[in-house]
């Protein structure tokens, strides 16, 4: 099925569900409704990447979960975000997890080539203990190495 607003065939993403939000986006930059999340930028998990697309999901502790990646890895010095967005063109489930780490898309992962807009934020999501920060540490230390994990871009 094709996904998001507008759908239709002409350039389009496919999503193997016609999910209709509300979606998140989790990150530690400081924005405002309207702004919008574009593709283009590098990856917080692989910084030699530059990202071909912009990420989301409609469960709001994994993109929860995301901010608090980024702001780790970013020194803990930026605060952990999570915005509600809403795509603004065609989207597809997220590659990097659907059927590579998990069956289907449990986790609801999503990405676009177009941007999403903020339409809001959220300041409640189930937050990581300090042994759960403590086990992405690690986790993300041999993403970041040198055989660390490959991203579908």
């Amino acid at each position: 099925m094709i996904a998001g607003p507008n759908a239709s065939t002409e350039g389009a993403q496919v999503s193997v569900a016609n999910e209709t939000g509300p979606f998140f986006h989790g990150t530690v930059a400081d924005l405002q409704v309207g702004d919008m999340l574009t593709a283009g930028h590098r990856s917080n998990y692989r910084p030699e990447i530059v990202m071909n697309h912009v990420y989301f999901t409609a469960v709001a502790d994994g993109a929860g979960l995301a901010a608090e990646i980024a702001s780790e890895l970013g020194g803990g010095v930026a605060a952990p975000r999570v915005y509600v967005v809403e795509p603004t063109g065609m989207f597809e489930d997220d590659p990097n997890v659907t059927d590579k780490k998990f069956p289907g898309n449990p986790t609801r992962s999503y990405r676009s080539l177009h941007p999403l807009r903020i339409v809001g934020e959220i300041t409640e999501w189930t937050r990581l203990s300090p042994d759960q920060l403590q086990t992405w540490r690690q986790r993300l230390s041999v993403l970041l190495s040198s055989e660390g994990g490959h991203i579908i871009n």
